[in-house]
């Protein structure tokens, strides 16, 4: 269960300096990735990964600019919701989303961004036409063919959002990757530029009903990389906020 909240008031006073130095320094890492290769640094969206972060400490980033978080676990958000201060901030659900999990998610936030086989699409937009809504989702593409890992095969994600832009109760943005630990840079990047190709590929065919203009990939440990090979959205936690601190099971 995540802590309602942090300790005293100078330690928490301590965590904003860093959260503030963190992120500024972030930003700064953008712009430059983004000058590298001649982007403008608008095009990218910074979220903030809260997974195990304390409500206050969501208020912080906030606060500081953050205008975008991203949660992982549906119970965990849920859990925190009512203490977060998110007038004018967007949320995303970026971890596994089961299909019993989908009603009570719908609704309560502004994207979800995992959406990795034909049963969850089904689910989510049975339960956005149910209360005359729709939901802003990105498919979730597993480009490093990891068989632990959630995900949609490469060759199976057009099929994929060709069934899903039928459905009425979805709004399809793009596309999302958590690429494979890498060893090297280069094997790194070669990741990003495949999925960069396939969200290439896919968005020049001008499929009815999909909105391909997210490309969500790069976290803490490779957004810069990331940013130089396409990303439109990087995914922050542990570099801004940071190590995690998992609850006692």
């Amino acid at each position: 269960m995540t802590e309602k909240s942090s300790v005293d008031r100078p330690e928490q006073e301590a965590f904003a300096a860093r959260l503030r130095d963190n992120l500024a320094r972030i930003r700064e890492e953008i712009a430059a990735a983004c000058a590298a290769c001649g982007r403008a640094e608008e095009e990218i969206t910074l979220l903030g990964v809260t997974k195990t972060v304390p409500a206050d400490r969501i208020n912080m980033a906030i606060e500081a600019g953050i205008d975008r978080i991203g949660e992982n676990r549906v119970q965990e958000f849920l859990q925190k919701r009512e203490e977060l201060r998110l007038e004018g901030v967007g949320v995303h659900l970026i971890g596994h989303l089961q299909t019993n999990k989908v009603e009570r998610i719908v609704g309560l936030v502004d994207r979800i961004e995992s959406v990795d086989s034909l049963r969850v699409a089904q689910a989510i937009d049975a339960a956005s036409r149910k209360r005359g809504i729709v939901t802003e989702v990105l498919v979730e593409v597993n480009i490093g063919g990891e068989e632990a890992k959630s995900g949609a095969a490469p060759e199976e994600t057009e099929e994929l959002l060709c069934r899903m832009a039928e459905m009425q109760g979805l709004r399809v943005r793009g596309l999302m990757t958590v690429p494979p630990i890498a060893d090297t840079e280069r094997e790194r990047r070669g990741y990003f530029s495949r999925m960069k190709k396939l969200f290439v590929d896919i968005r020049d065919k001008n499929i009815d009903n999909i909105h391909m203009d997210v490309l969500s990939m790069g976290m803490s440990g490779d957004y810069v990389q990331a940013i130089r090979e396409g990303s439109t959205e990087v995914r922050i936690g542990s570099a801004l906020f940071g190590s995690r601190v998992y609850p006692p099971a």
